[in-house]
């Protein structure tokens, strides 16, 4: 059976005394002013140093650039520690997760819109493109198409109503121009 030899617990009191302020600032340091984190690694530190009498017997005049090396030494050690274990992530923040989109899906409204907006009038889809697309109001699409604005609302209203319509699972209850709209949106960026 083997015995373990450690440090005398006075010569660890006088050691946390002597130079246990010193140590707990310098690992404050290291490790971004945590506290709790630079308390825990000067504990450490001077676990080890109980561990390990023979630090006592070395050539030093002061055991502080051992101790100061050890502690550094642990502190490098637990941030590489942290920084390979991946986050944990609680069930509560799973459930509050949002679900994420079916892109397919997302892709097919995008081609249905597309297909429905080609089979405009190039001036029912002018105004849809001023609109829904580039975000004008229906002065400065009257101003940019350079027709009156109530020739753009009845324009956009008809646009509207036709591509509710030519749209599969679309309905005017459903709030088509909304989703026709972020579709289309969605289609052409990509």
């Amino acid at each position: 059976m083997k015995t373990t030899t450690t440090t005398d617990e006075r010569a660890i009191a006088e050691l946390q005394r002597e130079h246990g302020p010193a140590l707990f600032h310098f690992l404050l340091g290291l490790t971004f002013g945590d506290r709790q984190r630079a308390e825990d690694l000067v504990q450490e530190t001077l676990v080890r140093a109980w561990q390990h009498p023979e630090a006592f017997d070395a050539p030093y005049e002061s055991m502080r650039p051992w101790l100061f090396t050890v502690g550094r030494r642990l502190a490098i050690d637990a941030r590489r520690s942290r920084q390979a274990r991946p986050t944990e992530v609680s069930d509560l923040v799973l459930e509050s997760t949002p679900a994420d989109q079916d892109t397919a899906d997302s892709a097919v409204r995008a081609l249905d819109v597309r297909e429905a907006v080609r089979t405009l009038s190039p001036e029912h889809r002018a105004v849809l493109v001023q609109i829904y697309f580039r975000g004008l109001s229906v002065g400065e699409t009257a101003e940019a198409l350079g027709i009156p604005a109530g020739t753009v609302k009845s324009r956009s209203y008809y646009a509207l109503r036709l591509l509710s319509r030519n749209l599969p699972g679309y309905s005017r209850r459903s709030s088509a121009r909304n989703s026709a709209s972020r579709a289309e949106a969605s289609a052409t960026s990509t």
